[in-house]
């Protein structure tokens, strides 16, 4: 982790970091640390550094310096490394970050800055039970080609995620949970790691069961959210077996679900978040999840990650204060799209999202509201637009470029709503922090 610790503070500048930024009442305990490694010299108006601060006490004066400011950082492990330290003080981070700046890459690194390997025995021990796209990769089909009729999802065997998978009776605890997202079951077959899936349908009046059915993308993500939440139970009630877990890493575990179950899920995690002693981070490029999960967890971290292009750093904001402010990283991801040229179907999910959202706060019940009402009255044409290209069931992880024509209408409406609304320009500039 790179410091930066400043050598010399101006007497004003150390006041106003004692006396202001650190008077608040979970970074007072940090004010002394202050005092006591900067000195100032009879006769000068400068604070200095003393020469024989120790490298611990510098990483911590770094630590705390990015506590009261926006924070830089120039890779993703030292924002991971930032997180560990952050969650000796605090239980809860939730992160916001729209789609390409590196979430699922943090993660990672996060859960590696947690990992040993015993040399003697090769056994590698970690502490970060993870959600993210890593652990889909933890389940497989098998479709079974041949004969097409006893379709199962696989699990990796290997992996310390299914630990006592038999002994926990894991379909008790997955059923119950499933069943608020979900219209199917499974059974499992512990011999093999293999999960099959059936539903029961209703014909004529009576029930009939329709087993070794393959479910969608959808219910299969919702099942693996639902094996994960067992786990986490399990981590919470201090099972043996996970005893081991210090941290849980959620990223983005909401890619297929819709408003409603969105707040189904953000609200469920809050809640088995809330009263234990487990560090939890969640992060996720979805602004409901982000905001819902902000409302529902009492003295959570709220940040805001952002990539500069322009040197490939990164630095976190605190949203706390600043309620909503994913929505402007949000406009700021849309106009850049716009500019660029890199426009897909998906960013009109996100402008309608924006829209409706603003004209909820407006007093509107209808995003269209939101659209310019030009000459040509061109509204009704663009609302049908934006109605038109925000239902389709388009995946941020298999995005579909917009034809010319609609790009040409995304950039009107975009154009027209930052100017009806007078953002700030600056907002929306390269090399804007």
């Amino acid at each position: 982790m790179s410091i930066n610790v400043p050598t010399k503070f101006t007497k004003d500048e150390f006041s106003k970091l004692t006396n202001k930024k650190l008077n608040k009442d979970e970074l007072q305990q940090h004010k002394r640390l202050f005092l006591d490694n900067y000195k100032k010299p009879k006769g000068t108006t400068e604070y200095t550094l003393k020469d024989d601060v120790s490298p611990e006490v510098l990483k911590k004066l770094d630590f705390v310096l990015k506590r009261v400011d926006d924070k830089h950082f120039d890779s993703l492990k030292e924002i991971a490394e930032y997180f560990r330290m952050l969650l000796d003080e605090k239980k809860y981070i939730v992160l916001f970050a729209y789609n390409g700046t590196g979430k699922t890459r943090l993660s990672v690194e996060f859960k590696s800055l947690g990992q040993q390997l015993n040399e003697e025995t090769g056994v590698k021990t970690a502490d970060t039970l993870y959600y993210n796209a890593f652990t889909e990769d933890l389940f497989h089909w098998d479709n079974d080609l041949e004969n097409d009729t006893e379709r199962r999802l696989m699990l990796n065997s290997n992996s310390r995620f299914f630990a006592g998978l038999q002994e926990l009776e894991m379909e008790s605890r997955i059923s119950p949970l499933l069943q608020r997202y979900a219209n199917f079951d499974f059974s499992i077959n512990y011999e093999n790691y293999a999960i099959s899936f059936y539903r029961t349908d209703v014909n004529n009046g009576e029930t009939e069961p329709v087993t070794n059915i393959k479910i969608s993308r959808g219910e299969e993500n919702i099942f693996i959210w639902c094996f994960f939440l067992a786990i986490v139970q399990l981590v919470v009630d201090k099972v043996e077996v996970y005893k081991w877990v210090k941290y849980i890493y959620v990223d983005d575990p909401i890619s297929s679900l819709d408003d409603n179950n969105v707040i189904a899920v953000a609200s469920h995690l809050a809640q088995m978040m809330s009263g234990n002693d487990i560090k939890v981070i969640v992060s996720s490029h979805h602004a409901l999840f982000f905001n819902v999960l902000c409302n529902e967890i009492n003295k959570t971290e709220q940040l805001f990650l952002q990539k500069r292009s322009a040197d490939n750093t990164y630095i976190l904001k605190d949203t706390t204060k600043t309620p909503f402010f994913h929505h402007v990283a949000l406009l700021k991801e849309l106009k850049r799209a716009s500019d660029t040229g890199e426009l897909y179907t998906y960013h009109f999910n996100i402008l309608r999202n924006i829209l409706e959202k603003t004209a909820s706060f407006h007093g509107y019940s209808h995003f269209s509201s939101c659209i310019r009402k030009g000459e040509d009255d061109d509204n009704p044409v663009y609302t049908r637009i934006v109605n038109l290209l925000s239902h389709g069931n388009y995946s941020l992880f298999d995005p579909k470029e917009m034809v010319d024509e609609n790009k040409d209408h995304f950039r009107t409406i975009l154009r027209n709503f930052l100017e009806d609304y007078n953002f700030n320009k600056k907002l929306f500039e390269d090399n804007q922090d």
